[in-house]
């Protein structure tokens, strides 16, 4: 310790007299700095890992929460009585009622009637491009838009297959919808209710159900102009089906196929495969015996019971399939009966943020004896699957293609956390409660608005009412809910917190106004508007308005503007993440079935950016004057 002029002759001590973390068991030591300072470094040492793990992307987001919760509790910043306080905040209440209230929505058949009524759309692509983009919109603003763009997603791909057009022009623009949609209501996006709790703590009173909308109608309706008549056209082409019987094209399926007794290519060599097919496939490698034989030589002789690992899509495997007579490897029967039988059918899917394969390999899973499935391939955009197919770990995004029986297959997948991808049939409730749904939910809104209750109590007996009334079932309600996300507030707020107590916001804040003394004042809220975004863009967009609003308020205090202002900053950059496919789960959800590359999003999401920096500060200035 020769290197610090430490003196033992002072114990620091936390601010609520907590003193058995491991900051406060340096006893004695006056440090060459304040107690202060020593936290805020602390903190920010912790928020800078915070950042790092979630650009890192190979932990998830909550438990990269947790971590940061940890390290500052076993600093004795944050105290071990209050470390899962936030769990009870109002944000996380409301956001989790939110979350069952647009599930029981979805079952109401709400969504199957708009659903239907889009599919009777002509083959018209400005036409489904737009009307699918304000659809799911204006469900953003109601119901979880991750929700909103999964329900939507099966009809634009079976839109796309049916007139011909590439999917990626459809899927990309109602991914970002749902995200503007999700601006224009306290309960459209978790960054709108965190930043209404952030503004009760500050002056007393929330933000209302309909605060956010006078800035965030305007932004979704350029947004969505924008999208839906401008910027698809900026995404690059992907060759779609044009057969309503096949399944949803995807390049770059990594598959498995073995070498039957009956296969026309046994005792040939590999490169004589190209006499039997036209498939357009690429040998990836072989497994003999247990051993695998990395980019085989063309002339190995393929024997019975060998296994080819192909790189292919769903269409050329068909036919590579029927062409040489081999066996996929997952196909295995279910059942003696089942050898032969109609009943068993494919289906492909998408990988959701929050499904339990995330991290798993389907051996891990034990998804045939588990849950009744074959897994038959993956595929993954921006990276080759170099492992064996029971070796491949999931990750968020990915489209597999499963086979099953024909009336278990959705709900299997549904069950593990996947969407469904291929045309299905689109009632997804379990009876038609239109009228009671919403009246219910309406009701909520009223009580809410007319300031009768909190809208965490408003919300939460709204999602009680709807199980009562039996239009959500009961096995559904905790399904219903993303976890992650309610791990993730539950220990940021009190990171968040600890930003705020220790100083570490006002140090930032500081820090944002040292760099807008001489430029005028609106670009205070712009810059704050702007960092959100650029944060937004790489990590949880709840977590980032967690952080950023602590520093909006330091900001306004130390300019003595109103904080309302940078709150709504926050909130709008917030639900801005349009950049990258990690920023938001939408984002991720497109990419695989879209053929998406990471570039491609900025091709359509920097100039939205643009639009929405240019537009909202303006209107936030006008409604939410400094």
């Amino acid at each position: 310790m020769s290197g610090f002029p430490f003196i033992f002759d002072k114990k620091l001590s936390c601010r609520s007299g907590y003193k058995t973390g491991w900051l406060n068991q340096l006893t004695r030591i006056r440090l060459p700095f304040e107690e202060k300072y020593m936290e805020q470094i602390i903190v920010f040492i912790t928020l800078l890992l915070v950042l790092a793990l979630f650009g890192w992307g190979k932990i998830r987001h909550d438990f990269v929460a947790l971590i940061a919760l940890f390290v500052l509790v076993i600093a004795g910043i944050v105290e071990p009585a209050a470390s899962f306080s936030g769990f009870g905040h109002p944000a996380v209440i409301t956001v989790a009622a939110v979350l069952i209230i647009g599930k029981a929505l979805e079952f109401s058949g709400l969504i199957d009637l708009l659903g239907k009524w889009v599919m009777k759309l002509g083959r018209n692509l400005l036409l489904q491009i737009v009307a699918l983009s304000v659809l799911v919109a204006l469900a953003s603003a109601f119901m979880n838009n991750v929700g909103a763009l999964a329900l939507m997603m099966p009809v634009a791909i079976y839109l796309a297959r049916k007139s011909g057009y590439p999917p990626s022009y459809i899927l990309m623009p109602i991914a970002f919808a749902s995200l503007l949609g999700g601006m224009t209501t306290l309960i459209g996006t978790p960054p709108n209710i965190i930043i209404s709790a952030f503004r009760g703590d500050h002056s007393g009173e929330p933000f209302g159900m309909f605060s956010f909308t006078p800035v965030g109608l305007v932004l979704m309706i350029a947004g969505v102009a924008f999208v839906s008549l401008v910027g698809w056209r900026f995404l690059p082409k992907r060759t779609a089906k044009k057969s309503d019987n096949d399944l949803f094209d995807i390049d770059d399926y990594i598959t498995e196929v073995k070498i039957t007794g009956d296969s026309k290519i046994k005792g040939k060599s590999i490169s004589d495969i190209t006499e039997l097919t036209n498939a357009d496939y690429q040998v990836l490698g072989l497994v003999r015996g247990n051993k695998r034989i990395h980019a085989p030589d063309p002339d190995n002789i393929l024997l019975e019971k060998d296994i080819i690992i192909l790189e292919t899509d769903t269409d050329s495997l068909k036919n590579f399939i029927d062409d040489t007579g081999v066996a996929l490897v997952g196909g295995k029967k279910f059942r003696q009966d089942a050898e032969g039988s109609d009943k068993i059918v494919l289906n492909e899917a998408v990988v959701m943020a929050d499904s339990p394969m995330i991290g798993q390999t389907a051996s891990s899973l034990r998804m045939r004896s588990r849950y009744g499935i074959n897994l038959l391939a993956v595929a993954r955009r921006e990276q080759k699957i170099r492992k064996r197919l029971d070796k491949a770990v999931f990750r968020a995004g990915d489209v597999v293609l499963f086979q099953g029986r024909e009336h278990l297959l959705n709900d299997t997948i549904n069950a593990i956390g996947c969407l469904p991808l291929a045309r299905r049939n689109l009632r997804i409730g379990y009876r038609k409660k239109i009228p009671t749904a919403m009246g219910i939910f309406i009701i909520s809104i009223i009580l809410v608005v007319a300031g009768v209750l909190p809208v965490q109590v408003s919300f939460s007996m709204a999602a009680v009412a709807l199980v009562l009334t039996g239009i959500l079932p009961l096995k559904n309600v905790y399904t219903s809910i993303d976890w992650p996300v309610i791990v993730l507030l539950g220990a940021m707020i009190p990171v968040g917190g600890a930003l705020e107590d220790t100083g570490g916001a006002k140090t930032i804040a500081s820090a944002v106004i040292g760099l807008g003394e001489s430029v005028p004042s609106w670009f205070l809220p712009g810059l704050i508007l702007v960092i959100t975004m650029l944060l937004t863009d790489v990590i949880n967009n709840a977590a980032t308005v967690v952080l950023m609003a602590p520093i909006a308020i330091g900001v306004a205090q130390g300019t003595g503007f109103s904080a309302d202002p940078f709150l709504m900053a926050v909130a709008v950059g917030g639900s801005s993440a349009f950049l990258t496919p990690i920023g938001h789960q939408s984002n991720t959800l497109v990419m695989g079935p879209g053929g998406y590359k990471f570039t491609d999003y900025w091709r359509m999401g920097l100039p939205l950016d643009i639009i929405i920096i240019t537009v909202s500060i303006p209107l936030i200035l006008w409604f939410w004057p400094l």
